[in-house]
């Protein structure tokens, strides 16, 4: 597969310096103000492509960049969410429910009575 590939940017490689080279000529564009700019016709074939794909470029990568922070979200907001379900339930006094716990007061020594 990897050589198919370099195949293929091989082969368009090819035909672009062919293209290149056979419409290296001089190209007039008329600009503002009575100006004029001599430029070489697969220059300006290569200017125009850049200004056509260059702010879709844009865009489209700064929209995956946006989903990818979304993403990132989301997943740190689950991994919380699970960490939270799988933590032991805590009561709002902070000891841990389960463990024999009750809500009686602690014994005091005179509950206990005298030591012999």
């Amino acid at each position: 597969m990897q050589f198919l590939k370099t195949l293929f940017w091989v082969v368009l490689a090819a035909a672009v310096v062919l293209f290149a080279s056979s419409n290296w000529t001089p190209a007039t564009i008329n600009l503002w103000g009575g100006l004029q700019a001599d430029v070489k016709l697969p220059v300006l074939i290569f200017a125009a492509f850049l200004i056509g794909f260059l702010p879709t470029f844009l865009y489209y990568r700064a929209r995956l960049w946006s989903l990818q922070r979304r993403i990132a979200t989301y997943d740190r907001n689950l991994a919380v969410q699970e960490a939270q379900r799988s933590a032991p339930a805590v009561d709002p006094e902070h000891k841990v429910s389960g463990i024999g716990t009750t809500d009686a007061p602690h014994p005091t020594a005179a509950d206990i009575g005298p030591s012999v």
